[in-house]
């Protein structure tokens, strides 16, 4: 079976908030414990609305959701690592968290330009503010 559009732009945004969750989670303990503690709440919610997305696809879209891409996470972890040898650990794993939430930024950007159901509006809605927030709290830690 084929997936239209609004179909794969809403896969492209499940996948990229698995990718975002599991990297965070992969990458925990590497994080400064005060920044864990910051970014611990925005992460939560981030997986409580993907599922609430994951779940509003199947039910209005009929896509099942997706699991991260297991490979594509191993190789950001350790491309990650080897940049931490010669670079501050902490700037590093910073930048790679703020590249995922481009990632996720541009697949939500992208799912909007689709007539979607009325149904996930609120939810991706939810979605791109969380995004924001993470954007706004991983600048100002990379700034320090």
């Amino acid at each position: 079976m084929f997936l239209d559009n609004r179909q794969v732009a809403m896969d492209s945004v499940l996948e990229a908030l698995a990718d975002s969750l599991d990297y965070f989670q992969d990458n925990f303990e590497r994080l400064r414990p005060a920044l864990r503690d910051r970014l611990k709440p925005l992460y939560e919610e981030r997986g409580k609305a993907m599922r609430e997305l994951q779940n509003l696809s199947k039910e209005h879209l009929d896509i099942l959701p997706r699991d991260a891409d297991v490979e594509r996470d191993d190789y950001l972890w350790l491309w990650s690592r080897i940049k931490s040898f010669v670079g501050n650990d902490s700037q590093v794993l910073l930048g790679e968290l703020l590249e995922q939430e481009r990632v996720l930024m541009q697949a939500l950007g992208t799912a909007f330009t689709h007539p979607l159901p009325d149904a996930l509006e609120p939810a991706l809605e939810r979605c791109w503010k969380n995004c924001r927030a993470l954007i706004r709290e991983l600048n100002a830690q990379h700034k320090r």
